[in-house]
């Protein structure tokens, strides 16, 4: 039996030529849309052409895809496996997550405008974010449901009704932010919202506890 074909490992010139595209895109579909965002414009960005584009990623779609890649892995590159950890670290994380925001508003606005445009029909991210929210529903009453054994406690019947409240109050925030920066505290309205939540599904005294980590630093 043959053995199995290796992929090539890309060289390091490629991958740094890769992670400039994918910022060009990202400020470009940022300020433009996917629709309205043109490759011609990434591509003067980075100095290359059309073409050379596609030779890196096949395709707009394909490219946008990759932005939304990018955009999450950078969320999550500090961590063990490359996933957000679980309990009461991972509201913890979500509030640190909210004051890196604060530093980097051309990724927020992609995602705002992305995350947006995906809710019309044929958009190429829209499976994309489908998937985005479940995985963080999901994820956010597992944490949830790790803090009630711990304490030994019943699952209360809000938690589903939580994680999608969660989700809703930081997009929310984001959009608000981006309008009003002035006058809108992203990440301290964020993390406000984050600790109400989980005191009104477990307790005055499980939403305090989220401000015991340092939240403040991503």
């Amino acid at each position: 039996m043959s053995a199995p074909k290796r992929t090539p490992k890309a060289r390091p010139e490629t991958v740094e030529r890769r992670k400039e595209i994918l910022r060009a895109a990202m400020s470009t579909f940022g300020s433009k849309g996917y629709k309205n965002g043109p490759l011609t414009e990434i591509a003067e960005q980075v100095d290359m052409t059309h073409a050379g584009i596609l030779h890196h990623f096949g395709s707009k779609d394909q490219l946008l895809l990759e932005v939304l890649k990018y955009r999450d892995s950078s969320d999550v590159e500090d961590f063990a496996g490359q996933r957000i950890p679980n309990g009461v670290e991972l509201f913890r994380h979500l509030i640190r997550t909210a004051f890196a925001n604060e530093r980097r508003p051309g990724i927020v606005q992609a995602y705002a405008v992305l995350s947006a445009e995906s809710v019309t029909d044929d958009h190429p991210a829209r499976d994309y974010f489908q998937e985005r929210y479940r995985t963080l529903r999901q994820e956010i009453r597992e944490a949830f449901e790790l803090i009630c054994r711990e304490r030994g406690i019943d699952q209360p019947a809000t938690v589903d009704r939580a994680a999608a409240a969660i989700l809703a109050v930081m997009d929310g925030l984001q959009v608000q932010w981006l309008l009003d920066p002035e006058n809108v505290e992203l990440a301290e309205a964020s993390a406000f919202a984050i600790e109400a939540v989980v005191a009104a599904v477990l307790g005055v005294g499980a939403g305090a506890e989220i401000r015991g980590g340092d939240t403040q630093h991503a």
